[in-house]
């Protein structure tokens, strides 16, 4: 578990980066004064352009196949070839972008062409998310919310033994900074008997991972638990928007869908796998009196190193906050570590039946919440369904979400002894329904 031995770039930004060092190197697809959309990676303030460097003689290999399947501006021919040219893509940018590169000068003699300022370019969507699909496997907030309805017992019986998870809706999964337009739909009022129609009046974020899948595997087949794992392209940042009200309606008996549906963020970065390794942890061991997963789910690899110790923030600005100028303000500070199951659990089950899981599908991890006051991943749990109202610094108070409200998503991974790195942001700003 080490990162690289090239610890430091040319590119003097990446340096001490909060997100962006050497060791990350995260993948996306970008675009600049309106070009069509280009492979590329995260370098400090910058992004180094991969078709460019293609097109410049840069890549050889492996490395040079990885490239040229991202062309076209989706990453899914490339999420299907898997760990290899992913590896061999990465080692050659190490090299090419680490302190006492041989080939530092002819690339900074290309100038913006391979390397554009990240302020100057907009972020795309890395891949065509032909299945989106959001689990629950953060057990403290599916207790913290359990207790909201269910005093006496919050955890349905089959929680402990089944990563729990619903299809939700890849054609509205938006890159951070895309609008988010209040909902409309069935209510039903407190008292009343029948459902009125109109816009969500109880707007909510949720604080997600997102699971982004490399190679899938033929209908009819599944995936091994020890397999699982290789199976996995990268990592995002996930808000899964949800209208609370809406949702209370409709979810009975079938789950979430118009409360869920009308738009999920992302960060547009790709995190590896690789570039996570040092902030692999154990799966935390489970409650005594807790049943062991079933042998499908079950690998003792995945248990010593399955999980991962990424720091998750949620901060919040309102109009109002911006205006007097005002920093954003922290609403929750949790970690991956309250994943009561592993994401290689979650691919293994989700293929166990035969379903065919494909290359730049997305997995939702659930909200990850902790168990403590200021580590809640939804407004739900905070203001305990609207009872508690959380005060701002500017002396507004919040329910729930109120047009002009931004929400932000960070994540960040520390371990001493390493370069820190990070996964970007994932924003949203709430507009009025129309």
């Amino acid at each position: 578990m080490s990162q690289p031995t090239i610890t430091r770039s040319w590119v003097a930004s990446a340096n001490g980066h909060a997100d962006f060092p050497l060791q990350n190197l995260p993948l996306g697809v970008f675009s600049r004064n309106g070009s069509a959309p280009r492979f590329g990676v995260a370098i400090g303030e910058h992004i180094f352009d991969l078709e460019a460097a293609l097109e410049a003689g840069l890549l050889e290999g492996a490395a040079r196949s990885a490239v040229e399947a991202a062309r076209g501006g989706q990453l899914n021919a490339f999420f299907e070839l898997g760990r290899g040219p992913r590896v061999a893509l990465r080692e050659r940018l190490l090299e090419l972008l680490g302190e006492g590169s041989t080939l530092h000068g002819k690339i900074q003699a290309q100038g913006v062409k391979l390397l554009p300022l990240a302020a100057d370019c907009q972020m795309h969507l890395p891949a065509k998310i032909n299945d989106y699909t959001d689990f629950y496997v953060g057990i403290e907030h599916a207790q913290n919310v359990g207790k909201l309805f269910r005093p006496d017992n919050p955890l349905l019986p089959n929680y402990k033994y089944v990563p729990i998870g619903y299809h939700g809706r890849a054609s509205t999964i938006r890159p951070s900074g895309a609008e988010v337009r209040r909902p409309k739909g069935q209510t039903l009022p407190a008292g009343q008997t029948e459902p009125n129609f109109g816009p969500c009046a109880r707007l909510d974020y949720e604080l997600e991972l997102g699971i982004w899948i490399g190679q899938g595997n033929p209908m009819g087949d599944c995936i091994a638990i020890a397999d699982a794992a290789e199976h996995i392209a990268g990592f995002c940042l996930l808000n899964d928007w949800s209208a609370r009200d809406i949702q209370a309606w409709e979810y009975q008996p079938l789950g979430p869908f118009l409360s869920k549906s009308f738009i999920t963020s992302i960060s547009p970065w790709v995190v590896t796998a690789e570039a996570l390794e040092p902030f692999r942890r154990a799966q935390p061991a489970r409650p005594e009196g807790d049943p062991q997963p079933l042998p499908y789910l079950l690998d003792a690899r995945d248990q010593a190193a399955g999980g991962f110790d990424i720091e998750l923030e949620v901060l919040l600005t309102t109009a109002a906050m911006r205006e007097q100028g005002l920093p954003a303000h922290r609403l929750t500070l949790s970690n991956t570590g309250y994943m009561y199951w592993t994401v290689a659990q979650m691919v293994a089950h989700h293929s166990v039946n035969g379903c065919q899981l494909q290359a730049g599908d997305l997995f939702g991890s659930g909200t990850l919440s902790g168990p403590e006051n200021g580590q809640f991943g939804s407004l739900l749990e905070i203001t305990e369904g609207g009872k508690k109202p959380i005060e701002l610094p500017s002396g507004e108070v919040r329910k729930f979400l109120e047009d002009g409200d931004e929400i932000i998503l960070r994540g960040r991974c520390r371990r001493e002894g390493f370069a820190s790195i990070g996964f970007g942001e994932c924003r949203g700003t709430v507009l009025p329904a129309r």
